[in-house]
């Protein structure tokens, strides 16, 4: 029998970049670069997009210690 699998790729980049935009824009292309030149993900694991958001490190870390939670211990 064939299955169907969705499956998603979960990372975190740190960009230097103007601006939140500017920065999702590098990555973005980079990604699709990468993928565009993969034949596995193009032809065997069918990659159909990518997507992501920009953020500050620090209090938009869920989950991670940042530096100011670090000094208070």
């Amino acid at each position: 029998m064939i299955y169907k699998v969705h499956w998603i790729v979960d990372g975190v980049a740190e960009i230097e970049a103007e601006s939140k935009e500017d920065a999702e824009k590098k990555l973005q292309e980079t990604l699709e670069d990468y993928v565009k030149s993969s034949k596995p993900l193009m032809d065997k694991f069918y990659a159909k997009s990518i997507q992501g958001t920009a953020y500050l490190p620090g209090n938009d870390e869920k989950g991670e210690k940042n530096e100011e939670d670090e000094k208070e211990d």
